[in-house]
């Protein structure tokens, strides 16, 4: 039980740092941006482009890649949701595994910013979105076989994989649907945070 409170601790800890990292150097970043800057006319990557918000850019990728590691430990510490049963261990590991992915292309999107790798970039960011939608798609199917009182946020996350795939299908050209995906993505690992930090070892949260 005292490691699984430890894990839980972790769990939380990284959900709630890879949030506010991403959040507080974005916000930053947004601030120090010279020009105009909106979700109908930006894509997000835009605060990262060095090559026009020069004293903001690198605090934005900062950011990601610390948000980056920390969905990493998130992804590995969601094991606290295994309870033996083989669907449930499936279904876990394919949206750890989904995570991890998007986790790493997060991190690889800042390393090769928008405008220095932009075709770096934008393949990265694809894998991004694609494998958060399967994280939110596998990670909401498990909370729907757990208790009645998390059906809603279940339900959250698979709207959430759904804008996900949307944005994936006008081709990444919608920008604002972006703006809706990023935001609901971090609302979603903000809110499994809170609900791992609760569990207590027992078969069901």
């Amino acid at each position: 039980m005292k490691a699984n409170k430890i894990n839980n601790k972790l769990v939380w800890m990284a959900g709630f740092t890879g949030s506010a990292s991403y959040l507080v150097f974005a916000i930053i970043a947004y601030l120090l941006y010279p020009i105009s800057y909106n979700p109908i006319d930006n894509w997000l990557s835009d605060l990262g482009n060095p090559l026009v918000n020069t004293n903001g850019a690198l605090l934005y990728n900062l950011g990601c890649i610390i948000a980056g590691l920390s969905l990493i430990v998130f992804s590995l510490g969601l094991r606290i949701w295994d309870n033996g049963e083989k669907k449930r261990g499936v279904l876990l590991a394919i949206a750890q595994v989904s995570n991890i992915i998007s986790a790493i292309s997060l991190i690889i999107t800042a390393l090769f910013p928008l405008g220095v790798q932009t075709q770096v970039h934008e393949v990265s960011g694809k894998i991004h979105i694609i494998f958060a939608g399967f994280f939110l798609t596998f990670s909401a199917t498990i909370l729907l076989r757990l208790l009645k009182t998390l059906k809603l946020l279940a339900i959250f996350g698979l709207v959430s994989a759904a804008i996900n795939f949307i944005y994936g299908a006008f081709l990444y050209a919608v920008f604002i649907l972006e703006w809706f995906a990023i935001g609901m993505f971090i609302l979603y690992v903000i809110l499994i945070s809170i609900h791992s930090l609760r569990y207590d070892g027992s078969k069901d949260l």
